[in-house]
């Protein structure tokens, strides 16, 4: 019932539903409007065969991840629309070293699958999150007693210089005026300087213990706007630089992202080709979505109800 009323409203607010929902060849947790757009989407239910430390990418770019140092065991029997769900976590708080369990990729020369992203006008990143264990974590890297660190890592897009940590597109917890926050932050030109849009509301009350919610990042580098939501509704926020980081006003027109191809994808703390440590999550992920255009509110509201049904 809840499917038959919301297509009708969607329609009538423009939104395009060309692929009849019956007949719709789409992954199952994706509402059938975004699946043009939807670059990359891990599920955490399709190991690549022969490899099960890698997870198959059910986008349309084929972008495979790894499932740094915990590999299969990643894997937990949680999931939202399916079995699985991915469990990211520090693993040694008390010493420094490359053990914690992260995903994604990296090439230095650009990932060519996430070409999509180079020169790109727009982008959207969402996914399920839910916070199993202590966040943000100590950081053992760090000279103070009882040091922590000052953001911890979601999910997020790499830029076209990234050492692997800077990002084009993030979805992140860090300390904004003070107090860490739930936030959006994207960069348009690699190297350049980033904007962060933050939640004020606290990121406890947004993100409960042990509580699966549905978070999105919307990102507009021609208008230098962001937008966040958390369960299909928008959250209400403020820009960390009120001034023009993303240097979008005048000529020349339209703005893009630097015409770079991404380095590739981060989930659960920086770095993915293990170097180092930095700003874990203990928690787990579900859905995790990246696509080339800003997603409408309403599909978002839609994505949201449309995995839980």
């Amino acid at each position: 019932m809840r499917r038959a009323l919301a297509l009708p409203l969607a329609v009538l607010l423009g939104i395009s539903l060309a692929v009849p929902v019956a007949a719709a060849p789409r992954p199952g947790g994706v509402f059938p409007t975004l699946s043009r757009n939807l670059v990359a989407f891990y599920d955490f239910e399709h190991p690549v065969p022969g490899r099960p430390e890698q997870e198959a990418d059910q986008g349309r770019s084929g972008t495979e991840i790894t499932l740094v140092n915990g590999g299969a065991r990643m894997r937990v029997p949680d999931g939202v629309s399916g079995r699985n769900a991915l469990q990211v976590k520090q693993v040694n708080p008390g010493r420094k070293g490359t053990d914690d369990w992260k995903a994604g990729l990296y090439s230095a020369g650009g990932v060519p699958t996430l070409r999509a992203f180079n020169g790109a006008r727009t982008a959207t990143v969402m996914g399920w999150v839910k916070m199993t264990g202590e966040n943000p974590s100590p950081n053992p890297g760090s000279s103070t007693p009882g040091a922590r660190y000052g953001a911890v890592g979601l999910v997020g897009l790499l830029s076209g210089d990234s050492d692997g940590h800077a990002v084009r597109a993030l979805l992140e917890l860090i300390t904004v005026d003070g107090e860490l926050r739930l936030v959006a932050l994207g960069r348009r030109v690699d190297g350049a300087a980033s904007q962060t849009f933050a939640a004020k509301e606290d990121w406890r009350k947004l993100l409960p213990q042990n509580e699966w919610v549905f978070l999105a990042a919307v990102y507009d580098y021609d208008n230098g706007t962001m937008a966040l939501y958390r369960n299909g509704r928008p959250i209400d926020g403020f820009y960390a630089d009120q001034r023009d980081p993303w240097a979008v006003v005048g000529e020349p027109e339209p703005d893009l992202t630097s015409a770079t191809d991404p380095r590739g994808i981060k989930i659960g703390g920086s770095f993915p080709q293990n170097t180092r440590e930095g700003n874990p999550c203990d928690c787990r992920l579900d859905d995790l979505m990246f696509l080339d255009r800003a997603v409408h509110p309403l599909e978002i509201l839609l994505q949201y109800h449309w995995a839980r049904r």
